[in-house]
C-alpha cells in the first residue's frame, strides 16, 4: 500500500517540478557558495560524478571546476531540457534516482544535493541509498544535503481543523509534510532531524566521514549535509 501512495507522490512531485521548470531555473541559475567545500574538499580531477536530482545543473559549474567528468540524472523532462540548453557540453539524463542506468561501481563519487528530503516512505529511501551505493567504487563519497524543515513542520502540526486539501494529500510518515512551492499547492517533503538522516545513511552501510549545518543566504536557512564512503 505504501509502494502505492509513494509512487503517487513521486510523480506528482515530478508533474510539479515540470510545471515550474522555467520559474524553477530562472531563480536558482547559480550554485550557493556556501556549498563550495562540498566539492572542493571531496573531488579530484579525473573522477567520474554522478549528480542525483541535478535538476536544472545549477551546480554543474561547481562539479567542472574540479576537473571532473560529470553526469547529471533527474526525472523532470522539462529540468534536464533546460540543463542541456543551458551546459550544452554536459550530460544530462532523464533518469529516476530509485533505478539507475549505470553498470556497478561505476562513478567515484555520488552527490545527492536537495533530492533526499523529494522520496517518500523509509522503502523508496532505501531504494534511493542503495542504487547510489550500488553505483559507487569502494571507497568513493556519497555527498548528500537535505533541507532543514524542522520550523516547516511544526507549523503543518499546529494547523487545526479540516483542510480540503488533506483529501488529496498521501501521507505515509508523520514528518510527511506539504507545502507551497513556486506556485504549486502541494510540494512533498520529508523532515529530517540529524539522528534520522545519520540513521539512514549508517543502516545503508556506509561510513559517515563528515556530517553538520550549511545556512544558506543573507536571512539564512539550514541544510544538512552527511559526506559518506563506501566501504
Amino acid at each position: 500500500m505504501n509502494n502505492n501512495k509513494a509512487q503517487k507522490i513521486i510523480d506528482a512531485n515530478k508533474e510539479i517540478y515540470n510545471k515550474i521548470a522555467e520559474r524553477y531555473a530562472s531563480v536558482r541559475d547559480e550554485p550557493w557558495e556556501e556549498m563550495d567545500f562540498l566539492f572542493g574538499k571531496y573531488l579530484k580531477s579525473g573522477d567520474k560524478v554522478l549528480d542525483l536530482g541535478c535538476g536544472n545543473g545549477r551546480f554543474y559549474d561547481s562539479f567542472i571546476k574540479n576537473g571532473v567528468f560529470y553526469t547529471g540524472i533527474d526525472n523532470s523532462e522539462n529540468l534536464i531540457e533546460i540543463a542541456k540548453k543551458d551546459h550544452s557540453e554536459g550530460e544530462f539524463l532523464l533518469a529516476s534516482a530509485l533505478n539507475l542506468p549505470f553498470s556497478s561501481e561505476e562513478f567515484d563519487a555520488v552527490y545527492g544535493i536537495a533530492i533526499l528530503h523529494h522520496i517518500p516512505s523509509e522503502g523508496m529511501r532505501k531504494i534511493f541509498m542503495e542504487e547510489a551505493k550500488r553505483v559507487l567504487k569502494k571507497g568513493g563519497y556519497l555527498v548528500l544535503t537535505i533541507w532543514d524543515l524542522k520550523e516547516k513542520q511544526e507549523q503543518e502540526e499546529k494547523k487545526k481543523g479540516f483542510n480540503i486539501f488533506d483529501l488529496f494529500r498521501q501521507r505515509i510518515d508523520k514528518t510527511d509534510i506539504f507545502i507551497p512551492w513556486y506556485g504549486a499547492q502541494d510540494c512533498y517533503f520529508h523532515s529530517f532531524t540529524m539522528e534520522t538522516f545519520r540513521r539512514l545513511v549508517d543502516d545503508s552501510g556506509f561510513a559517515i566521514v563528515d556530517h553538520g549545518e550549511i545556512l544558506i543566504g543573507k536571512k539564512p536557512y539550514k541544510n544538512l549535509y552527511i559526506v559518506a564512503k563506501k566501504k
